[in-house]
């Protein structure tokens, strides 16, 4: 599947493909000591880089300025935190290099995973919780003798795969093709009125 298809495609990115399987390649024995060492520092690099940021001041300048107002963003009224200006879109880890004087050699990639962590960290979130809800959901069951054609609130075809299929809960009909997040969420709206009935 392409990750642009995928329901939660920002937490299932190519550039962090390393960090949801290396853990488990390494559980099940296809990731060597050697590679799951590498893995382990590089996370290590990464969560010391993201500290190193959310410490580290920037001082007003007029070279600064210069520089933010040539990538398109505003300038500042007085100093800030390194990590406040990575948030900023039109704001990079090399827009910064000449301000950042205490910078580690580090890969490329752990500058890079910081920087995605920073910038889409709020959209990262949400949809983890949303994730986290789908989970919970997931063992809610559907009694075997619904009518999915009486039900408001879902589409056409979502009624019909309901109606062929009779998944016995919530995380079944989610898989179901043809039924989306949105009539799971409303199967789940009915299936609690239902209850408090």
């Amino acid at each position: 599947m392409m990750t642009s298809r995928s329901e939660y495609r920002l937490v299932l990115r190519q550039d962090n493909a390393d960090s949801r399987l290396t853990p488990l390649g390494h559980e099940i024995g296809l990731i060597s000591e050697e590679r799951f060492n590498r893995f382990l520092e590089k996370q290590r690099q990464i969560a010391q880089e993201r500290q190193r940021i959310e410490e580290k001041s920037i001082p007003l300048s007029p070279a600064l300025n210069v520089a933010l107002e040539a990538c398109g963003t505003a300038p500042l009224a007085k100093g800030c935190k390194m990590i406040e200006l990575i948030k900023r879109p039109q704001v990079t880890y090399a827009v910064l290099a000449e301000f950042d004087d205490d910078r580690p050699a580090l890969p490329d990639e752990v500058f890079e995973q910081v920087e995605i962590s920073v910038k889409y960290e709020g959209y990262i979130t949400r949809q983890e919780q949303q994730i986290k809800e789908m989970r919970r959901l997931e063992v809610k069951e559907i009694p075997s003798d619904i009518d999915y054609s009486s039900l408001k609130g879902l589409r056409l075809e979502a009624i019909e795969k309901l109606s062929k299929i009779r998944p016995e809960n919530l995380g079944q009909a989610g898989r179901i093709s043809g039924v989306n997040p949105a009539d799971v969420a409303a199967l789940n709206i009915i299936l609690e009125s239902m209850k408090n009935d």
